[in-house]
């Protein structure tokens, strides 16, 4: 892969291990980042936060990471051991650190690997700040690197334990009491991946009724994408099933996004537990701030906020946009249908392993399943029914659709007249006050995603028809 085709996409750069992700290409892009670090007077003698998750090679990655930034003069504190996202992020803002590096592919299948640059504020990069770093990749002349034994002896390399402080922090923000006093069962599966001793672990110190599964490191997550989808959480669902749970969660490859089973063996989808969690959270805690969602997400999430008076911001695709918001206002919570989250006064950052505690947190006060909360909420908001499917096509195949949308009228989907076009990112087409679809390439994989939401289940799949036909045309 030539370095001018590595490109940081909503996540960070990603790709496929010994293709176009080599070591090679990673210090190219770790240089770059340096090169980014250097032009800012005010990072100067702060450390890079680095780490990495469970996939093959993460351990050899930071190494040689830590390595080019020791070269250019920039100290590194480097995980002990796999660390999820959300406790990277949450490091960098506690240490006041010139940003983080962090290899992770997140939910993609573990022949892919990925690096994700944060900045000092603990979000994700901003496109300003990618377009910089790319920049960079584009004018790479040289990369320095300095033997990890020299680093370490300089200080330029040291190695710590993350945890117990973002542990402490969580403790701070969810009542363990009221899980504790619940006494339900929950089943805990981190997917073979990071987020291991984090979230079963809290929940155990709880004093709650744990049973972990998949929970040791597997490279290849047991054959399956790390992502906490329906698809993916046959293990989970089954335990919850046999032990009779209340609940079951699920962290992906990184911990950055959650998957909750209900008691019945039932897969929520964010779509659901966002508009829920924004609702107990403002009756719970009463947070001040407004409301973000990403434009692929329910409308629930805006009866929510309409019913509480809070302001409701809709943003592109990519947790760096509601990160931004959080650095001008405060927030209840953000979130996207893609299963990632955060909340008042948390990082601007997805966090799975929050989401998860506050969901236990929600159903042990209420005593209450999640269906039964879902219909008590519907009752006020309406119903919300909504559905995603994914195409995966050729490059040439996506640009032909980008070059329709583009040049077509757009006045009409399928059967549907259209009411208002959105163009906050891809193509969002309102068809009703509730009722609307939207088309939109995958910033991460070479795949066309088809979004839609109404009110009654046919008149989506009528929607969803008409999108999968344009598509395929």
């Amino acid at each position: 892969m030539s370095t001018k085709e590595i490109k940081f996409g909503t996540s960070g750069w990603r790709g496929i291990m010994s293709d176009d992700f080599t070591f090679g290409n990673v210090k190219i892009v770790v240089q770059a980042i340096a090169d980014f670090i250097k032009t800012k007077d005010e990072l100067k003698g702060k450390p890079v936060i680095v780490g990495g998750d469970a996939r093959f090679l993460s351990e050899k990655f930071c190494e040689t990471t830590a390595c080019v930034l020791a070269a250019n003069g920039i100290p590194s504190l480097v995980c002990d051991r796999d660390t999820p996202t959300p406790v990277i992020s949450y490091e960098i803002i506690r240490r006041k650190a010139a940003g983080g590096i962090n290899f992770t592919a997140s939910h993609n299948p573990a022949e892919y690997n990925g690096l994700k640059f944060s900045p000092s504020w603990g979000g994700p990069a901003t496109p300003a700040e990618t377009s910089v770093i790319e920049k960079n990749i584009k004018e790479q002349t040289a990369v320095n690197y300095m033997e990890k034994e020299t680093a370490v002896e300089k200080g330029l390399i040291k190695y710590f334990d993350p945890k117990p402080h973002y542990l402490e922090r969580l403790k701070e923000i969810v009542d363990f009491k009221a899980i504790k006093k619940s006494k339900m069962k929950i089943v805990v599966d981190p997917l073979f991946a990071t987020g291991r001793g984090y979230l079963d672990a809290l929940l155990i110190e709880a004093g709650a009724n744990v049973k972990v599964i998949n929970d040791h490191r597997d490279v290849y997550f047991g054959g399956f994408p790390p992502e906490p989808a329906e698809k993916n959480v046959a293990d989970l669902i089954a335990a919850v099933k046999k032990e009779k749970a209340v609940l079951g969660v699920a962290t992906d490859g990184d911990a950055d996004r959650y998957g909750i089973i209900d008691s019945d063996g039932s897969y929520i989808p964010a779509n659901k537990i966002l508009p829920l969690l924004l609702d107990y959270l403002i009756k719970s805690r009463d947070w001040p701030g407004s409301v973000i969602r990403s434009v692929a997400t329910s409308h629930m999430v805006d009866a929510v906020a309409k019913i509480h008076k809070r302001i409701l911001h809709e943003t592109p695709v990519g947790f760096k946009y509601i990160g931004e918001i959080m650095q001008e206002e405060e927030i209840v919570i953000g979130g996207e249908e893609s299963n990632g989250l955060t909340v008042h006064e948390h990082i601007p950052e997805k966090d799975g392993i929050i989401a998860c505690l506050l969901v236990v947190e929600m159903v042990a006060k209420a005593k209450k399943s999640i269906k039964e909360l879902l219909k008590e909420l519907e009752e006020k908001t309406g119903p919300f029914i909504n559905d995603r499917k994914n195409f995966r096509l050729t490059d040439e195949k996506m640009k032909a659709i980008i070059e329709r949308l583009k040049n077509g009228s757009n006045d009409k989907f399928g059967s549907f007249d259209v009411l208002e076009l959105i163009l906050v990112d891809g193509y969002k087409f309102m068809l009703g006050r509730d009722t609307w679809a939207m088309i939109r390439l995958s910033g991460t994989e070479p795949i066309v995603r088809l979004y839609a939401e109404a009110k009654e289940k046919k008149v989506l799949n009528k929607i969803l028809e008409e999108g999968e036909k344009f598509i395929k045309s």
